[in-house]
């Protein structure tokens, strides 16, 4: 079974990186490579060989519902993918861009274990796991947004934790519920009971939906994003924006409110309203800053206001166009704070007002932004285009013109606020003396691999691809009756 080597490899380099590291930080970048792409190389094994089945790994000798276990399906191995792919160009990312910050092996050693949490959370059958991986990735996550020792970023770490931790109260506290309304913990088995007791299923829907919305950044429970996010190192913000809100917000949102409680209308009016009010609010909010990585993270908010708004919508197609803007997002948000980084390190600043003309200075950065600029925008060809007509094609024949005009609006207002970005960064006035060679080979290969993925991506979409590829993963999601049966019926 390959699912629990995504858990095991991690937490064996994290154990090896400080087992092992000394004053220089070339053994942890070592370790921590090999390491991210060996799962890398995994994941896509994992996929590519799943051919839409669903397996199991039982922990102990025990049999569902008293056991542990890990789940391999179609959606679980989707995320993991997602994981390694931006944890591995991070990577590559991090070796120059953490140097200048610290060369010690302390952060390779916290981000092997904000990567072995996530897998975790997607791997896991048992709602009480997920948890303790959540806690895992978590507070790793709080560790690394406060690396670089500021005061700003001690602030914004505190600020996490506080709001992380009442998340995770009221997680807990709805696992409690859960556990006394069926007397278990796996979903599967919980999926079987819960829905009898439907009192039961809106409690706990309501504080999953909070606990998870908050992970999640989904507006109003948001507070805690534009600083953990603008404050972290710039691979950490790729990795809070691009996979983290994701594995431990929207995965488990789809995989508890689909798979478990049978997407309840309620719930997913509630989906709907407040994905809008993500797309454009956090627009707006967009549009009035002036810190590059802040903007990129009130961005965050609003992409995921598309997500949130397509699951609401729970047909096929707009589940679809969930499931690929998820892929999407990751990439091209990854890479725009990647370029972020890229400038920050080179000129010392992230307030557009102090930028200018970077884009004769610094040509990679410029043309992998600008590549990035156009996909989360929407525009075509690039694959942010194809998620997002998607989920407006599905707003449209599910009856929902008012969301597809507000998804349409949303995405007008991601184009303007990011040609702010490419008017005040790239194409300023202000010249400067700096040449890109202080940026290192790896930070440039994170950056041009993300930028091609953003130009390739959209061929998914092509029937043949598509049949084999996404839609496996959309029959996962919206079959709840499937999900019970391949699990308590696999063991």
């Amino acid at each position: 079974m390959i699912l629990p080597y995504f858990i095991i490899i991690p937490l064996l380099a994290a154990f090896l990186i400080t087992l092992f590291s000394r004053e220089k930080d070339y053994w942890s970048i070592t370790v921590s490579t090999i390491a991210s792409a060996t799962m890398l190389v995994l994941s896509i094994v994992c996929f590519i060989t799943l051919k839409g089945e669903t397996f199991i790994y039982n922990l102990s000798g025990w049999k569902i519902p008293f056991t542990i276990c890990l789940v391999r399906d179609s959606l679980s191995c989707f995320m993991i993918v997602i994981i390694q792919l931006i944890s591995f160009t991070s990577l590559l990312f991090s070796v120059n861009y953490i140097r200048h910050i610290s060369s010690s092996w302390k952060y390779y050693s916290l981000f092997m274990f904000l990567v072995a949490g996530m897998n975790g959370v997607v791997s896991t059958g048992d709602i009480f796991n997920l948890f303790v991986f959540m806690e895992i990735a978590l507070f790793a996550a709080y560790a690394l947004v406060s690396y670089g020792g500021k005061a700003f970023e001690f602030e914004a770490a505190f600020k996490y934790a506080v709001i992380g931790s009442i998340s995770s109260t009221l997680i807990l506290v709805g696992i409690g519920i859960t556990y006394s309304a069926t007397s278990s913990l796996t979903l599967a088995h919980i999926a079987q009971v819960l829905p009898q007791k439907p009192d039961i299923l809106v409690w706990v829907g309501v504080l999953f939906l909070v606990g998870f919305g908050i992970k999640a950044a989904i507006m109003p429970f948001h507070a805690w994003l534009p600083d953990a996010h603008s404050s972290a190192p710039a691979p950490i913000s790729s990795m809070l924006s691009g996979v983290l809100i994701k594995a431990l917000g929207i995965y488990v949102l789809i995989r508890l409110f689909f798979n478990v409680f049978g997407a309840p209308p309620v719930f997913m009016n509630i989906f709907m309203v407040l994905g809008a009010a993500s797309i454009i609010i956090a627009s707006f909010l967009a549009i009035g800053q002036w810190d590059m990585k802040r903007l990129l993270a009130y961005s965050s908010i609003s992409q995921i206001g598309f997500i949130l708004l397509a699951l609401g919508i729970s047909t096929k197609l707009a589940i679809l166009g969930a499931v690929f803007h998820i892929f999407n997002h990751a990439i091209f948000k990854s890479l725009l704070f990647y370029n972020a980084g890229s400038i920050e390190m080179a000129i010392g600043t992230r307030d557009l007002r102090e930028m200018g003309n970077l884009k004769s200075v610094l040509p990679v950065t410029y043309s992998t932004s600008l590549i990035g600029t156009l996909s989360v925008s929407g525009l075509p060809p690039f694959n942010g285009f194809f998620s997002k007509l998607i989920i407006i094609v599905a707003c449209v024949q599910a009856g929902y013109i008012t969301y597809a005009t507000i998804a349409i609006i949303g995405s007008l207002l991601t184009l303007a606020y990011f040609l702010k970005v490419q008017r005040y960064a790239f194409h300023g006035d202000k010249l400067f003396d700096v040449s890109e060679k202080s940026i290192g080979g790896g930070m440039k290969f994170a950056m041009l691999f993300l930028a091609l993925l953003c130009v390739v991506t959209g061929v998914l979409l092509i029937p043949a691809l598509r049949q084999s590829m996404l839609d496996p993963i959309v029959d996962t999601i919206f079959n709840k009756t499937e999900y019970i049966k391949l699990v308590l019926g696999s063991l």
